[in-house]
């Protein structure tokens, strides 16, 4: 059927940005070991994606609104003293997702399906969603590239970076507010759930083959994109759920470069 057709271009090239924006973003994911909070911020999308349903705004601005809390949250708990980083990203997580269930469940007579949130649902991608990709991958290049000092300094050397003059707070918390970003516009793609083995997995197989940053980055972008092609056409091939199938690639990709890669962490 022609209409399938369109669907399907589109699904591409949504596989396409999406996965760019991922794979770029997933090299800080992982040289800052944000993995876990990339996971909490898949999980605090959720209630803004529900109350966004509920009330029948736009699904990206409730996502992303609920992600930049989680961000805002998680950062404000952190810089606490005496309290671990990872300890407020996990109550974080926890209470913004039971946040969403306790919302969705509240709403008497309330059917939308939100499992297409959860999982993705690439096939119904409209154009609206393929600007909205477009925009956040471009955009999320340009930050990278700018910043690429910057990034890289308090990547590696947060302390030192702090001492030399950077601003390493801010710098953190744009990080993470990117993480919120690239997270909420992958839902269509790949859902809420499934986004982490889209950023993390193409960069760490990255990281498990070069040292190099800019090559590091090409590579994920690489990886990302093809996992995200490949998944949605083996999707197709064996009518299995495209979201599953890219995230199951990506996952294989990051799986062999760990038994093949010459160099181990």
């Amino acid at each position: 059927m022609p209409w399938l057709d369109v669907a399907f271009h589109r699904a591409l090239i949504e596989a396409v940005l999406v996965g760019a924006a991922a794979g770029l973003l997933g090299v800080q994911v992982v040289l800052r070991r944000l993995s876990f909070f990339t996971m909490a911020m898949t999980h605090a999308t959720f209630p803004g994606v529900v109350v966004a349903a509920v009330v029948g705004v736009n699904l990206y601005l409730g996502g992303a609104g609920a992600g930049l809390l989680a961000a805002l949250a998680v950062v404000a708990l952190s810089r606490r003293r005496g309290h671990d980083p990872s300890t407020a990203t996990a109550v974080a997580l926890a209470a913004a997702f039971a946040l969403g269930v306790a919302l969705l469940s509240a709403q008497a007579g309330f059917t939308k399906d939100l499992t297409a949130y959860l999982t993705g649902s690439i096939l119904t991608v409209t154009r609206q969603d393929l600007g909205v990709a477009a925009a956040v991958t471009a955009a999320v290049a340009l930050v990278l590239a700018a910043g690429h000092k910057a990034l890289t300094y308090t990547a590696f050397d947060h302390a030192g970076a702090r001492a030399a003059g950077y601003r390493t707070a801010a710098i953190d918390l744009g990080v993470l507010l990117l993480i919120a970003v690239v997270v909420a516009t992958a839902v269509p793609a790949v859902g809420t759930i499934l986004t982490l083995a889209l950023v993390a997995a193409p960069a760490g197989a990255a990281r498990l083959w070069t040292d190099r940053i800019g090559t590091m980055t090409a590579l994920a972008v690489a990886v990302a994109v093809t996992s995200a092609v490949t998944g949605l056409l083996l999707s197709r091939a064996w009518d299995v759920a495209a979201g599953g199938a890219i995230s199951l690639t990506a996952a294989a990709v990051f799986a062999v470069s760990l038994l093949l890669a010459r160099r181990r962490y």
